[in-house]
């Protein structure tokens, strides 16, 4: 808990929404403070104009809004691509990368806006409390943090609104809330409320991004996504830039019922946690990419990546992004993606993305090695028999 007499203004995330806005004035009540809202724009699709006079009205001395919808997709979506980041087996991560580029920044417009603190509203129960934090304690040591949700003594959303309504703090929301939502550039996800009992179907009402795979259209849709050095460059011969590539693939993947995951993960507090996402695009880049290295990727490279993928994904979702590992795994994975350019040719189809076709200037696969037909002699057959004697040899020792 921060020390009450150290802080005279804090920098605190801030959406606009009931948490955040109830937030904002406690914190100026409690700390005895200023307090500069800012709002990250990673993608949410929500309505931010307006957001600087709403926050005023709570009491903010000023609200900083950034747009960092393509350094997301740049420097967070991408190179969990190309490290194949998947927790789990199953979750792409949509909101664990969304949270250290929010960090960065929050700490950046803390420094700039002359603040001593920061603020969040994540939970005492989830994982977002820990990126953010370990975000500041490794960008900004010197900076107070403070928690609401640990240390004040509202303990539900009826509380919130009744401290709204005590404080005159304009809100829209109301006591009933099936389920808690984050989306962004990546993803959306959901979780709470009704979600919370695992044998529970969530709604059809609840998706954004995705139809109902059984309600997509019955004709299939091809695409071919371009890659260069591991990263998406272009759809279909149109060449986007990493933000756009997403939005435009989340359309697309979306009417087609790609990208839904419903989970139970393992959250790093040592709960277990029922979450149901949507990832249209981030689906069918993980696969489109997959292809795109089977024949661009030395084998021993592409298996020592994939040894490293699951912890990669670990620390992702555990909140590590500005730890010295992971600087030292994201190098070694960048090295392995050199040669991983070229086109692959997919296909989407009620929910399922099938890949077609994939082609490369610096393809390692060879045609007449691996063919059936007259190879011209590059493949002496007879060697195999050597080369399994000496793999066989230590299991024939077994018998001794």
């Amino acid at each position: 808990m921060a020390r009450k007499d150290s802080v005279n203004r804090v920098c605190l995330a801030y959406s606009g929404g009931l948490d955040t806005s109830v937030i904002l004035r406690w914190l100026i009540e409690e700390y005895d403070c200023e307090v500069v809202a800012y709002c990250a724009d990673v993608g949410q699709e929500e309505e931010l104009s307006g957001l600087d006079e709403k926050a005023a009205a709570t009491g903010a001395v000023d609200c900083v809004v950034k747009d960092l919808r393509e350094e997301f997709a740049r420097d967070y979506v991408y190179p969990a691509i190309r490290g194949a980041a998947v927790y789990e087996g199953v979750y792409l991560l949509g909101t664990a990368l969304a949270r250290p580029l929010i960090a960065k920044h929050h700490v950046e417009v803390a420094r700039a806006t002359g603040c001593d603190a920061v603020a969040h509203g994540a939970t005492g129960k989830g994982n977002d409390q820990i990126r953010f934090e370990l975000g500041f304690r490794a960008l900004a040591p010197e900076l107070e943090v403070i928690a609401p949700w640990r240390e004040w003594d509202l303990r539900s959303r009826t509380d919130c609104i009744v401290y709204a309504e005590k404080y005159d703090i304009p809100i829209t929301a109301s006591v009933a809330k099936p389920y808690s939502m984050d989306r962004n550039l990546m993803h959306v996800s959901y979780e709470g409320g009704i979600l919370e009992d695992p044998w529970t179907a969530p709604e059809e009402e609840m998706f954004i991004t995705t139809v109902a795979p059984e309600l997509a259209p019955d004709e299939m849709e091809e695409l071919v996504i371009s890659f260069e050095k591991g990263n998406a460059t272009a759809l279909d011969g149109e060449a986007l830039s990493p933000a756009e590539l997403i939005v435009k693939l989340n359309l697309i993947a979306g009417r087609h019922g790609v990208g839904r995951v419903d989970l139970v993960e393992n959250r790093f507090v040592g709960l277990k946690s029922r979450g149901v996402y949507e990832t249209p695009g981030g689906t069918v880049l993980h696969a489109a990419h997959r292809a795109m290295e089977s024949i661009t990727m030395d084998r021993e490279v592409m298996h020592e990546r994939d040894r490293m993928a699951p912890r990669f994904a670990e620390l992702i979702y555990n909140g590590f992004w500005f730890a010295p590992e992971m600087d030292y795994m994201r190098a070694a994975i960048d090295v392995s993606q050199k040669n991983v350019t070229g086109e692959v040719r997919v296909k989407l189809y009620k929910g399922n993305v099938t890949i077609q076709g994939r082609r490369s200037p610096v393809s390692l696969y060879s045609e007449n090695l691996v063919t059936f037909e007259e190879d011209q002699g590059a493949y002496d057959q007879r060697d195999a028999g050597g080369f399994i004697r000496l793999q066989g040899l230590r299991l024939g020792a077994q018998n001794d």
